[in-house]
């Protein structure tokens, strides 16, 4: 197994949001990559240039990060040339695992090559190392996550390449990954929504140690969402049992739902509905079951009640 760490250079639209191509608003400028072999030690390097062919100038963000010169592209080659050459270095890709800072690398890498008619040769669905929230997990508190650049000095890794530079922030990423137990951090793969089930058959359910994940198909609204048996449905991820909803789902942003269930056998779960939009406008769920302790569960009911009250006062100003 090879472990392709990446990183990715963008640009995006110098005039603002109201003038950006919607089809691609971050237009990639550069790849950088390091190749690991399955005891992380590394064998391979990638690094290119792209020119671009949607924003011909810099963003005045992307100009403060990068400090690159527009001209340093021109002569690049275009990304529908340089991603062929990337794919061929990383190999076959049921012998890759990719590895990135954040989630948003894969996003955008797949995002580009829809935009230019690019097969998308990633297996459905895709599972990655995302590093930052590893790092988090191992290492932290595992929701706070910082940048790059605190983490390389806090494990004072050697600082020998420039930051915001595609090569350099996937070689310090892959130094990063290099300093974690290994057989707890492909514990904590993560999976990547730019793709999402089209149909019930597509549905997928993930176990990880201490709770389970179930992405769904896509829906036209999230009432829509809410009332499928499969999205709503809280079934001990342990035994298999049905588990008897004490506190039914419920919401106070319409982002997250929350219930609390009760398995005879292993006691509370907690469960969350987050709600994402496609880019076509409907919602798919991430739902979420977890084992909590009688604490925890208190929290959710707590939660229920202080909403019941706000809603409640405002049904009264009405």
């Amino acid at each position: 197994m090879n472990y392709i760490v990446f990183d990715l250079e963008w640009n995006q639209c110098p005039g603002g949001k109201e003038k950006e191509n919607k089809k691609l608003p971050f237009e990639i400028i550069q790849i950088g990559a390091v190749k690991l072999d399955d005891q992380w030690e590394e064998f391979g390097q990638f690094q290119e240039k792209i020119r671009p062919r949607v924003y011909h100038s810099f963003h005045r963000h992307t100009q403060e990060v990068l400090h690159m010169d527009m001209k340093a592209f021109r002569k690049a080659r275009p990304f529908y040339e340089v991603i062929p050459s990337f794919l061929e270095w990383c190999g076959p890709m049921e012998d890759a695992v990719f590895c990135s800072w954040g989630p948003q690398d894969l996003l955008e890498l797949q995002r580009n090559m829809r935009f230019y008619h690019i097969k998308n040769p990633f297996p459905f669905p895709l599972y990655y190392l995302d590093i930052q929230k590893i790092f988090s997990l191992q290492r932290e508190d595992g929701r706070s996550r910082k940048n790059l650049q605190s983490v390389v000095d806090a494990l004072e890794l050697p600082k020998d390449q420039p930051f915001h530079e595609a090569l350099g922030d996937a070689s310090y990423t892959a130094g990063i990954l290099q300093t974690l137990d290994k057989e707890q951090a492909l514990k904590y793969f993560s999976v990547d929504y730019y793709r999402t089930p089209q149909s019930r058959k597509e549905e997928f359910q993930i176990r990880y140690e201490t709770y389970q994940k179930f992405v769904s198909k896509p829906f036209r609204t999230k009432t829509d969402a809410m009332r499928d048996r499969k999205v709503a449905a809280t079934r001990c991820y342990i035994c298999g049992k049905p588990a008897r909803k004490k506190i039914r789902w419920f919401t106070g942003n319409s982002k997250n739902y929350y219930c609390l269930a009760r398995c005879e056998e292993h006691g509370w779960l907690k469960g969350k509905n987050r709600m994402k939009k496609t880019e076509n406008g409907d919602f798919f769920c991430v739902k979420t079951l977890k084992l909590v302790s009688d604490a925890e569960a208190e929290t959710i009911i707590q939660k229920k009640e202080a909403l019941k009250q706000k809603q409640k006062r405002c049904r009264k100003e009405e």
